[in-house]
């Protein structure tokens, strides 16, 4: 994608993010200030298509373009009553399933939320400003990334655990108001709540920065407005009833969801199911770029099952998706991104391992995790060995969450042998993450190879903010991982180059 023009002018727009398949593209967007007739997206020469009012005063709009045709690129032009919302834009489609592209190039990165206005114990903000996080999206956009996969954690609301209960709960109060558990979100007094928590998280933090590059927003535990958190007094997942409401209202104002793909099945989890038109999905999704490279991405909390033997983080249909695809030979590449990390662990409890830290915050499987599952090590288990049995592939997968950077191969999980085509597991680096919101702070440890795992460290875990470019040719995969450490001169996240680059 072609970085976006200097001096454009957004007009009335408040953000805009959209996403693109071959023939289709969804594009999300806000503004500043209602409009007196139905805002209208035309790509190119095109017929305009009126958009869907997402919200209750007419500030949210989605775009469903369809129709398209593969590896072109459109100018975009949003009006409404004939007149311009703001400037025109470019933006293109993927190539087709059966195009072979010579290359692909994109930007992932984890934990981009939070809101300015929390404060930590002394008074320092939770988060990084506003202002250093664009300039983390912003030096993105210069390599010109042709997608963006953004990694769980676009929202810090938590309601009920212990990080709301530390006191921020009474700031977010004052931010925002309170939320009604009791009531839905749009046409209640929850809507202007959740728009007062999230606008400054998400459209604030984006802007019209990524209006000409298609991205994929995968949610993560803090997106359901929790932490993942267990205990006799409070299990926070799966997702009580208005945490569904808040995450999918979140995404049905702010991000794209994930347009359907020919191989990914209608019907799975977080499907939706009363529109079946749009065959869109909120959960699971496909970022296919012709026959070159194919990432499956995968929320691991929405539908987590506490199920003993039989649980998982995804639904047993989702993980048969992902078999099925990782043992498909149609494309060069194929990347798995899960939205929690395989490979390590900080001791927490929603992960894939049983670890638990000690008294001596060393990870340990001799304490029982309260409301850890068997089946969710399992599952991890199966996940790994379908990578690791395709050797037509360099096994991949890329995660979020830990806020961290890391790099290993997984050469043996317990007792499952790997060594014959080592699974390459990365954590993509966060980009709002503020002092005290690393594991060594918050859990006293940073994120620590997970008991059971043989593994080839390539980037031991570093705790610093930044993000990864990933670059897939016919000959390999090609990872630069970018990091900016808390303390040195901002200015310096403007020419970030990388500190480590790996081939695959």
């Amino acid at each position: 994608m072609m970085a976006p023009v200097a001096g454009w002018k957004q007009g009335v727009v408040k953000h805009l993010l959209p996403t693109a398949a071959s023939r289709r593209m969804i594009v999300k967007l806000s503004l500043t200030e209602p409009v007196a007739k139905t805002p209208t997206l035309a790509a190119g020469n095109a017929r305009p298509v009126p958009g869907r009012q997402s919200d209750s005063k007419g500030l949210f709009w989605s775009f469903d373009l369809d129709g398209l045709e593969p590896s072109r690129e459109y100018t975009m032009h949003l009006t409404s009553g004939g007149k311009a919302l703001c400037d025109s834009w470019p933006l293109r489609t993927f190539p087709s399933l059966e195009d072979r592209p010579k290359r692909l190039r994109v930007a992932i990165y984890t934990c981009a939320g939070g809101h300015e206005g929390l404060r930590d114990v002394q008074g320092r903000g939770t988060f990084l400003p506003l202002a250093v996080r664009q300039r983390f999206l912003k030096r993105m956009i210069e390599f010109a990334p042709d997608a963006v996969i953004a990694i769980g954690d676009h929202v810090y609301w938590d309601q009920r655990s212990v990080v709301a209960r530390a006191g921020q709960d009474e700031q977010q109060l004052k931010l925002a108001g309170e939320f009604r558990r009791d009531l839905p979100i749009f046409g209640t007094p929850n809507e202007q709540v959740l728009q007062r928590a999230v606008t400054p998280q998400v459209s604030s933090l984006y802007g019209t920065l990524f209006r000409s590059t298609p991205v994929f927003f995968v949610q993560d535990d803090h997106d359901y407005f929790d932490n993942d958190e267990a205990s006799d007094k409070l299990v926070t997942l799966p997702p009580d009833a208005f945490m569904l409401r808040a995450a999918r209202a979140t995404r049905r104002l702010y991000y794209p969801e994930f347009l359907p793909d020919e191989n990914r099945p209608d019907g799975l989890a977080g499907s939706f199911e009363f529109e079946p038109a749009t065959r869109y999905g909120e959960c699971y999704g496909t970022l296919r770029f012709g026959n070159l490279a194919e990432f499956l991405i995968y929320d691991c909390r929405r539908h987590l099952a506490l199920a003993g033997p039989s649980a998982g983080f995804v639904p047993q249909t989702t993980e048969d998706w992902l078999h099925r695809r990782t043992r498909a030979n149609d494309t060069r590449h194929l990347v798995h991104v899960p939205s929690i990390p395989f490979g390590w662990s900080a001791g927490k409890w929603g992960e894939w391992y049983a670890d638990i830290l000690d008294s001596q915050g060393k990870l340990t499987v001799n304490k029982v995790k309260p409301y850890w599952q068997v089946g969710w090590r399992m599952q991890h288990d199966r996940i790994l060995q379908a990578l690791a049995a395709n050797r037509e592939r360099t096994p991949l997968l890329i995660s979020g969450d830990l806020h961290s950077h890391a790099l290993g191969r997984i050469r043996q999980s317990g007792g499952i042998n790997l060594k014959e085509n080592p699974v390459n597991v990365m954590i993509a680096g966060p980009v709002s993450t503020g002092p005290t919101g690393w594991p060594s702070s918050a859990r006293n440890t940073l994120a620590q190879t997970a008991i059971g795992i043989d593994m080839e460290t390539r980037i031991p875990v570093v705790e610093h903010n930044g993000f990864t470019i990933a670059d897939f040719t016919e000959a390999g995969v090609e990872l630069r991982f970018f990091g900016w450490k808390q303390g040195t001169p901002e200015e310096g996240i403007d020419k970030l180059e990388a500190f480590h680059t790996e081939r695959l």
